[in-house]
């Protein structure tokens, strides 16, 4: 069973960090993308950030560049948020994803149980 389990998520005051983490299990994915999505209160899911398999390509929502940083340890088949400088618009659920890049976004195949993020202001 293929299963993501992600950590890392809580509250946080304004311009403080988190880093959130995707564990993957059930099956190997170092030859997919993987990447975050999250969503907010009374929003639509939207897409962060992807890096590719072999972990040097990355991309992300203009809303969330330089602050956040995306990586991946394919030997741990485990995908990584470093989030940075938070505001309160940061504020979502989070989920880890994993599938394929398609355009500005990623094609997701699998998906996590949503992490909770809460930045205070």
């Amino acid at each position: 069973q293929v299963q993501l389990v992600e950590s890392g998520g809580g509250l946080v005051q304004a311009g403080g960090s988190l880093r959130l983490s995707c564990a993957a299990s059930g099956r190997t994915f170092r030859s997919l993308s993987m990447g975050w999505f999250r969503q907010a209160p009374g929003k639509e899911r939207e897409f962060v950030a992807r890096v590719n398999s072999g972990g040097v390509s990355t991309y992300y929502t203009d809303s969330v560049k330089v602050r956040f940083t995306i990586s991946r340890d394919n030997a741990k088949n485990t995908v990584y948020l470093q989030m940075n400088s938070l505001k309160p618009e940061d504020t979502a659920v989070y989920y880890c994803a994993v599938g394929s890049w398609d355009g500005r976004s990623l094609r997701a195949d699998y998906w996590g149980q949503g992490t909770q993020v809460t930045v205070s202001s």
